[in-house]
This record gives C-alpha cells, sequence and structure tokens, in this order.
C-alpha cells in the first residue's frame, strides 16, 4: 500500500514539473496585432549579402526620421573599408561587417567620428582593447582627441542573426542599445548607479574616465 501510494506522489510530481506556469504563459502572450507584425517580419526573409543590404540594415540604427539623410560607412561585400553612402545630416552610420558573426551595425553623432575613427586606426594596428583604451584616454586627457560635446549618442541596432526582411529593413530578432557619452562624469556627479538596478534601467558604465556613458538596453520587444 505504502508503495502505491508513493508511486501516485511520484506520478503527481512529475505531471506537476511538465505542467506550463498558466501565470507566465498570460505574461508572455502578446495581442493579436503584434503576432501578426511579427509574423510578417519572419517571411520573405534574406540574406545580408550586397551592398544595397549592407546600406539599408545599417540605417536602422538611425531614428527613422533621419534615416534618408544619415552617412553610411563600412567594409563593403568586397572587404573594402569604403563610405557606402554620402550624408549631409549629424549622423554617421557602421554598417554591418560581413564577415563577422551575428549582427551589428551602429549610428553616431558626427562629432565623435574622430574618436571612432582613432579606435579603427588603433584596431588596425593591432592594438586590443585595454591598449586601445588606455592610448584613447591619455590622448582625450591631453586634448588631442576630442570626444564631441557631452551628451553625444551612439545607437546599436544588433542580433545574432544575419537575415532581414527587405521590405522594412528590419533584421530579424534584432534590438536596440543606446550610449550616451559623458566623458570623465562619476555616479556622484550624475546621480546614475554603476550598474544596472532592474532590466531597461539606464546606468553609468565606465565612470571617471573619457569612455563614461550612459548605458540604456531597452528590453526586447519594447
Amino acid at each position: 500500500m505504502k508503495n502505491l501510494c508513493y508511486s501516485f506522489l511520484i506520478a503527481g510530481l512529475i505531471l506537476s514539473c511538465n505542467q506550463p506556469d498558466k501565470t507566465a504563459s498570460k505574461i508572455s502572450e502578446t495581442p493579436t496585432n503584434e503576432t501578426a507584425k511579427k509574423t510578417t517580419l519572419n517571411t520573405n526573409l534574406k540574406a545580408i549579402d550586397t551592398d544595397e543590404a549592407l546600406i539599408a540594415t545599417a540605417l536602422m540604427a538611425v531614428p527613422e526620421e533621419s534615416r534618408a539623410e544619415s552617412t553610411v560607412i563600412g567594409y563593403n561585400m568586397k572587404g573594402e573599408f569604403v563610405t557606402l553612402k554620402e550624408g549631409t545630416n549629424h549622423f554617421i552610420c557602421l554598417a554591418d561587417d560581413p564577415t563577422k558573426d551575428g549582427f551589428s551595425a551602429a549610428a553616431y553623432h558626427k562629432d565623435l567620428e574622430p574618436f571612432m575613427a582613432r579606435g579603427r586606426e588603433l584596431k588596425a594596428e593591432g592594438k586590443n582593447a585595454k591598449e586601445i583604451f588606455d592610448i584613447r584616454e591619455k590622448e582625450v586627457k591631453a586634448g588631442i582627441l576630442p570626444m564631441g560635446k557631452m551628451g553625444t549618442t551612439l545607437h546599436i541596432y544588433y542580433g545574432a542573426k544575419t537575415l532581414y526582411n527587405p521590405e522594412t529593413s528590419e533584421v530579424d530578432g534584432a534590438q536596440y542599445r543606446y550610449v550616451v557619452y559623458l566623458p570623465f562624469a562619476t555616479a556622484a556627479s550624475t546621480g546614475l548607479p554603476e550598474k544596472p538596478i532592474a532590466g531597461n534601467h539606464p546606468w553609468i558604465m565606465d565612470p571617471g574616465t573619457h569612455r563614461a556613458h550612459i548605458m540604456i538596453s531597452p528590453l526586447k520587444g519594447d
């Protein structure tokens, strides 16, 4: 009898563990219109394998109203670092590197270009991340390397997949992150924490250095 009761108890526990969490299910449910949008995004996806596709997906890092006039730079499909699209406004977009896994495009204020270009130059020389950081730190402090005005912004559009929708230019599964540069700012000078309190909360990274910046990582799907 005890063995029979014990068997029923074990069976009940197994069934309980395999049952879906109804609360979690309700939270993750997506309204009908959002489901339709996601379905549309995953229809007719194509590889990012042309210069035109590199340009289109890079521009997704820029606010929509500024895309037409933005400059796009980066590696073309031949592996050359070039200006893929000439622009006239304050945004410079860095296209995804076709030779690297995943997708990563960025857009930043043109006043950050000397800082960004210096990083690319040092990387091409074979410098590692710490060496690049230390060299730029010294040059910014010396006034040799400008970083633009306080509050210049970097927009990042990234994801693990490299397929995109040619109709919308959206990259499958990609999301956004934002960086607001405040050189040499600290938690004390801004009131921001040095690590995120929760998802979607801003915080200050690299405080007290030339690369001090506010990190803003919207929750996926927001």
